[in-house]
């Protein structure tokens, strides 16, 4: 049996209760619109299909133009958003990227499908500082999200990075840490948009 590669489709999570930012982190805008709108178009660029995830009330608030799928609830965490975009799409590998990382570029992502190891749980940007897998820029293939499913009912923590740490995954390293940064306050925030507005 010849191993086939999985379709890549896009998943942009937006889900998240954004509670320490104390704004919707999926709608501040970076670069002169929504965050998830942005990421969205970037995704469509490599994959089949773009997704956006994100919870049921937050829907209202996004242009019809784009595909979402609604949390199912059913698994803790950032998972959820991406077991729920498995279950409705299992023959999918899922590239996986979060709202809260606004230095993420085309680059990053093509290296991210450049680097793609298909035979593996999943291909992940990493940081040359930690060499830590990053779950929430990572292309998830089918059997990788199979295990996760597995590993929620028997695990005490529902942490997707520990998760890839303990399974089979490739790590990708950006040239550069600082396009993995987090944004996850204000001042985080405020200090990256700065930065992408100095010459």
């Amino acid at each position: 049996h010849k191993f086939s590669i999985a379709p890549l489709y896009g998943l942009i999570l937006s889900g998240g209760k954004s509670s320490r930012m104390g704004t919707d982190k999926a709608l501040l805008n970076y670069h002169g619109r929504p965050q998830q709108e942005l990421l969205y178009e970037l995704a469509t660029e490599f994959c089949e299909k773009t997704f956006i995830s994100l919870r049921e009330e937050q829907r209202e608030y996004l242009p019809k133009k784009y595909r979402v799928i609604e949390d199912l609830n059913e698994f803790r965490g950032p998972l959820n958003g991406i077991l729920s975009a498995h279950r409705k799409y299992p023959e999918a590998a899922w590239m996986v990227i979060a709202c809260d990382l606004p230095l993420l570029n085309k680059n990053t992502l093509e290296l991210l499908v450049q680097g793609r190891d298909a035979a593996k749980d999943a291909t992940a940007l990493a940081t040359k500082t930690t060499k830590l897998p990053e779950p929430l820029a990572a292309i998830w293939e089918p059997k990788g999200l199979q295990h996760a499913i597995a590993y929620l009912k028997n695990a005490n923590s529902s942490c997707p990075r520990k998760f890839l740490i303990n399974n089979d995954t490739q790590l990708i390293y950006p040239e550069n840490d600082a396009v993995l940064a987090n944004a996850n306050s204000i001042d985080d925030y405020k200090r990256i948009k700065e930065e992408l507005n100095s010459p």
